[in-house]
């Protein structure tokens, strides 16, 4: 058989979201919240106040998220037919989103032990300068929200109306600048009651509450992203599916399954059914057509040689 005979059974790998347009956006925003942090770090820093610093360095965080992010959608789209990644660059984004994971954790540790120093020794803010330094940062996130908004959550239910398809690039930026949304209204409180009614260990505090904001962020992000790259992300009514479009065939039952996401919203499965009447893989692999989301498939095949009047059902 020649090669080229061969196309005809070979089929695409390519299961990481490629998106010219949500790049854009997602660059767009990491150079409006990078602005916006110098001028928040430097004003935190002139201004005294601890609440703004954190402001600042909270959406810091999030400039860097953000960077991996477009990174990921530049490397992932680049490296679409790299034929060195078995299963495509599905989880390109993943991995960024780990990393930034791992960063937010470090910075929240920093962030917080500022803030307790700051509390013990507290410093003089210049209140309205600060206010109004927050506000444009609060202003900015909301507008960097607005840009992410329209397709975060794009997608489609499949047949099962459990699985969506979506960008986890996109979802993350969208809930980075929504977090920093919340840190810059922390630092609006906590400045305004200083301010109003002489709360200063308010401001403070609001940079150690930011801080246990950021570490929980970074918590479920290295647990989303965490699962998802050592394979242990499966939700189990994938694998009931599964089983049961094979089993509920002819007499066949399912000796050995493994199913994976490869990329956002897409699955690749191994099955090996045992069966008194074997029939070409193509057939099984037809059994689970209805479920888009399982979007490769490897199917093994055994012919059970016991006599079919037998209990020969494999648990």
């Amino acid at each position: 058989m020649h090669t080229r005979d061969l196309t005809k059974w070979q089929h695409s790998h390519h299961f990481a979201i490629v998106d010219k347009s949500n790049e854009r956006r997602t660059t767009l925003v990491v150079v409006i919240t990078g602005i916006t942090m110098v001028v928040e770090v430097v004003a935190g820093v002139s201004y005294g106040s601890m609440a703004l610093l954190a402001d600042g360095w909270h959406m810091g965080t999030h400039v860097a998220a953000l960077a991996i992010s477009v990174f990921a959608y530049r490397y992932a789209r680049l490296h679409t037919d790299d034929k060195r990644y078995t299963f495509g660059t599905g989880k390109i984004g993943v991995l960024g989103g780990f990393a930034s994971a791992v960063a937010l954790a470090v910075v929240a540790l920093l962030m917080g032990g500022e803030s307790i120093l700051r509390f013990f020794s507290p410093q003089a803010i210049r209140f309205n300068q600060a206010i109004l330094v927050a506000v444009i940062g609060l202003a900015v996130n909301l507008v960097s929200a607005l840009v992410l908004r329209a397709d975060h959550a794009s997608g489609h239910a499949h047949n099962s109306g459990a699985i969506h398809h979506e960008d986890h690039n996109l979802r993350a930026a969208y809930l980075h600048v929504l977090a920093d949304a919340f840190t810059s209204l922390l630092a609006i409180i906590a400045l305004v009651a200083a301010k109003l009614r002489g709360y200063v260990w308010l401001d403070p505090v609001m940079g150690i509450v930011g801080a246990i904001l950021i570490a929980r962020w970074s918590y479920g992000l290295l647990r989303d992203t965490g699962h998802i790259l050592v394979d242990s992300s499966l939700q189990p009514e994938i694998l009931t599916t599964v089983r049961t479009a094979i089993e509920s065939d002819s007499d066949n039952r399912v000796s050995d399954l493994h199913v994976w996401r490869v990329g956002p919203g897409e699955f690749a499965a191994i099955v090996s059914v045992v069966t008194h009447y074997p029939r070409p893989p193509e057939y099984y692999k037809s059994l689970l057509s209805h479920r888009k989301e399982i979007a490769h498939v490897t199917v093994e095949v055994h012919h059970c040689a016991e006599h079919p009047g037998e209990d020969s059902r494999r648990e």
